[in-house]
């Protein structure tokens, strides 16, 4: 197992990708899928349906059919951050990686195999974890790449992964299909800076408290430095989205997903909200053991360390106005840009209204959802979404125990709320509490994740 019998011995507690063996399941019959959208979710539903012997078409629009944010036409591009967030067992990711893994999923690995140096965190050299994929997925005996744009819902199974970026083409065939219950908002991705203009000598390395290998590099700003920065940043100009003035969008309410909220949306909070938030001071002290007003972290973007993400800096700013505001950052006074922040469009769909348990259409039950499209937020739960799919279809998965981080993002999928729906990430608010629960915040966290995985394996564990 990827956790320990004695939780006071695990703690911290790494989740270790290999540690966890695939569940033995039943080879299904052999039968044909089509999956349109070559993203994370629709690629790990590939992997696996073809792994357990189903004939798949992988219905991928790029190169054919641009978006605003992908750069290449490969399969599973990671367009925001490169990172999967954190391994560790007493985070609500690393328990959903663990799970992944538990359920015999096939991106992790893959992701190991790139990862870049970032802590305890899984941060991905982003074009290699793409070829990567590519290459496997292009090998695959029982797998066809068919690269144009899907306009309609095709005859047959079908998985719709399409992600955020779903063409407005198939967004009119959903409308007509499931009515007006869609919800619509903007998305923001933070700027790439060159490795060479970085000034090192006002940089240091060091991971926040210490709690694995410095591999981060901290901007650290004096008090007037930080005003002057969050000055710049709510009167920048704004980069206006010309493709949202369409008829299709006009009428629609547009929102931002919290963890994606642009850099100077956050600063119009109030002034304090960046040093209090992503930019928090505590835990990265500098060398000389001087305590910062506000710290700027930079992640590595590539495992040649030739590129760093400023990372919490997604922006709705112009691009020049970018160059100007972020070289107000201590030691990126030279930056140069290899990726401007950028904004693009995002759509899900009001899932609780229109999926059925096993997370297809209610109106067209042979169509299923994985993906942001379907709700959840964030990689890692977009890699789980897709193997949820996959499960469902190959094998008649049954609702996952509610101990389970995975087993409450699909009944999060699936539960009418009292208010408007909204996309989910993993969290361990949404398990159910422990019987008599220890005050001590890791511990408690690492109880979670035993009891979870714990119930999981009995779950998937064969029938005596």
């Amino acid at each position: 197992m990827g956790y320990c019998d004695s939780v006071n011995k695990c703690c911290p507690g790494y989740f270790v990708l290999d540690s966890i063996a695939p569940p033995k399941v039943h080879a299904p019959m052999k039968k044909e899928i089509t999956i349109i959208g070559g993203g994370l979710a629709g690629c790990e539903a590939a992997l696996y349906l073809a792994e357990h012997g189903w004939q798949v078409r992988l219905y991928e629009m790029r190169p054919l059919t641009q978006t605003p944010a992908h750069t290449t036409d490969k399969l599973a591009e990671l367009v925001c951050s490169n990172s999967l967030k954190s391994t560790r067992l007493d985070t609500a990711s690393g328990l959903l990686k663990a799970e992944i893994q538990a359920l015999g999923g096939k991106l992790l690995p893959i992701a190991a195999s790139c990862q870049v140096p970032a802590g305890h965190a899984l941060a991905v050299d982003r074009d290699l974890f793409a070829a990567k994929v590519q290459s496997l997925i292009d090998s695959h005996e029982r797998i066809q790449v068919l690269r144009q744009e899907v306009v309609g819902i095709p005859p047959g199974l079908c998985i719709l992964a399409t992600g955020p970026l779903t063409s407005d083409a198939l967004m009119h065939t959903l409308s007509e299909v499931i009515g007006a219950e869609h919800l619509y908002f903007f998305d923001a991705i933070a700027p790439i800076i060159s490795a060479e203009s970085i000034n090192y000598e006002k940089t240091y390395r060091k991971d926040r408290y210490d709690k694995g290998d410095a591999d981060y590099l901290n901007c650290a700003f004096r008090k007037e430095e930080y005003l002057n920065f969050v000055e710049a940043l709510l009167k920048g100009e704004k980069h206006q989205a010309h493709e949202f003035e369409s008829e299709f969008f006009r009428d629609i309410k547009f929102s931002y997903y919290e963890n994606c909220m642009p850099i100077e949306e956050l600063a119009r909070r109030g002034v304090d909200t960046l040093r209090h938030g992503v930019m928090r001071p505590m835990g990265l002290e500098t060398p000389s053991g001087y305590k910062s007003y506000a710290v700027l972290q930079l992640r590595a973007e590539n495992q040649d360390l030739t590129a760093y993400n400023l990372v919490g800096c997604q922006t709705m700013l112009r691009q020049g106005v970018q160059k100007e505001i972020f070289r107000l950052i201590p030691g990126l006074e030279q930056a140069e840009f290899l990726r401007y922040g950028s904004i693009h469009r995002n759509a899900f769909l009001n899932s609780p209204a229109v999926l059925n348990p096993d997370l297809s259409l209610k109106a067209m039950p042979q169509v299923y959802l994985a993906g942001q499209l379907s709700g959840v937020e964030g990689y890692v739960e977009c890699i789980g979404s897709g193997l949820l799919a996959a499960r469902i279809i190959a094998e008649g998965q049954t609702l996952l125990p509610e101990e389970t981080i995975l087993g409450q993002l699909w009944r999060h999928l699936i539960t009418p709320e009292k208010g408007s729906f909204q996309p989910m990430n993993a969290n361990f608010g949404i398990l159910p509490r422990l019987d008599n629960e220890p005050r001590e915040k890791k511990l408690k966290k690492m109880m979670y994740s035993q009891r979870s995985l714990e119930s999981l394996q009995a779950a998937i564990s064969p029938q005596s």
